[in-house]
């Protein structure tokens, strides 16, 4: 998955507006919950801000997934 450079904060994505979080629940296998949380973990190092959890990352992942199936922009 490749990086973004918005910020992804618990209040979603700062785009000059605010974006309307749902809370949901999921099912992940255990390895796929470890990967997302030390990508989680790398991207608070690397880019400084706290609010990389497990929640940003699954938006950034779903997100990017959406893109690449045609269905969002």
């Amino acid at each position: 998955m490749s990086g973004c450079d918005h910020n992804h904060g618990s209040h979603g994505h700062d785009h000059g507006h605010e974006e309307e979080l749902r809370e949901v629940t999921v099912t992940l296998e255990e390895e796929q919950i470890e990967a997302l949380e030390e990508m989680a973990a790398e991207y608070r190092t690397q880019l400084g801000q706290k609010d990389w959890d497990l929640s940003a990352m699954l938006r950034v992942a779903v997100g990017h997934f959406l893109t690449e199936m045609g269905k969002m922009t």
